[in-house]
């Protein structure tokens, strides 16, 4: 769905000001500048500016006038000197601080979506920060806010036409059986659910569930969890008039013709979810986090430190975060 001119422009936290923030929010205003969705950036302008043109702005909706010939920042500057590469925990509060800024400019309707660039954990929590990342923070900061259906957070990862979405994230392997409630499966699919049909604008969204074992247990020869929680989990969606899947086998799941057969999947753990991603489409994979009152989008992809600074970074995922939640903001609009 392409962008709509009535939607607010989008805002990017800059992220972790050490890392290669910096360099793919410069390379994703200078690929979209001319033809892409206008956003402004929350962070640093005088960081910025070593890598584009900056126009620093006071509000989203003063982005569409400059976004054609420089990069619009909302200067909230940072308190300490960046060294790529060499996160300091003095930067740590301020990087929290443009998200939450982010965060309350789309509450309040500013603007119509919020793109993160990645942030370092390490440093944030030598600051004080006590959330394990991003989307818990986000979501924390949306809890008070009404919003209609079942709420989030739920992780989606995309790439090309992959939707897929995790009961589980970062957990051990052996932590996942216990994990994979029918409780959070039946959550997780009903964020999926409303998601896919408020903010992709699909009015019968076909959901596919994936197995945990091998060969979907084979009848309980490699399993029960097939048997005992997740077609339990089918059996009440189902009954709430989901159009869901029985547990399949994830090795069969993710080829080109069973992709055609679902808009969305649910996976139930990290790397069920994240190979296929990755697999398809290496470079533009997008982080979006579901069930929330706000859109918020993310590269898939971490700080670089290794690589901050030397020019070597792809901005591909940051440009797909970008127009993704664009197309989400516009359909959320259009509904």
């Amino acid at each position: 769905m392409p962008p709509s001119e009535d939607v607010r422009p989008l805002v990017l936290t800059l992220g972790e000001p050490a890392g290669v923030g910096p360099e793919i929010v410069a390379a994703a205003w200078r690929a979209l500048s001319a033809f892409g969705a206008p956003f402004a950036v929350i962070g640093d302008a005088r960081l910025l500016a070593d890598y584009a043109p900056v126009q620093t702005v006071t509000e989203p909706s003063d982005a569409t006038a400059v976004f054609a010939r420089a990069l619009p920042v909302i200067d909230l500057p940072l308190p300490a000197p960046v060294k790529p590469g060499r996160p300091d925990p003095a930067n740590a509060g301020m990087v929290a601080d443009w998200i939450e800024y982010g965060v309350n400019l789309c509450l309040s309707g500013q603007a119509s979506g919020l793109v993160t660039a990645p942030i370092a954990k390490a440093p944030l929590y030598a600051a004080g920060f006590r959330f394990p990342g991003h989307t818990e923070f986000i979501a924390e900061l949306t809890a008070d806010v009404p919003m209609p259906g079942t709420r989030g957070p739920v992780m989606m990862l995309t790439a090309r036409d992959l939707r897929a979405c995790l009961v589980t994230i970062h957990v051990a392997l052996d932590q996942v059986p216990e994990l994979v409630t029918t409780e959070r499966v039946t959550r997780t699919a009903r964020v999926v659910h409303e998601s896919m049909r408020r903010d992709f604008g699909l009015t019968s969204p076909r959901i596919a569930l994936a197995a945990l074992n091998p060969h979907a247990g084979e009848g309980g020869a490699l399993g029960l969890q097939e048997i005992t929680v997740l077609k339990p989990a089918v059996d009440i969606l189902r009954r709430e008039g989901l159009n869901i899947t029985d547990p399949r086998p994830a090795d069969s799941l993710f080829h080109d013709e069973a992709r055609a057969t679902y808009d969305a999947v649910v996976c139930l753990y990290h790397d069920q979810a994240l190979i296929p991603v990755k697999t398809l489409d290496f470079w533009s994979g997008v982080n979006a986090t579901l069930g929330l009152p706000i859109v918020r989008t993310s590269p898939d992809h971490g700080t670089g430190f290794d690589i901050a600074g030397k020019g070597l970074v792809r901005p591909d995922s940051l440009i797909a975060a970008i127009r993704l939640a664009s197309e989400m903001a516009a359909a959320r609009a259009a509904g």
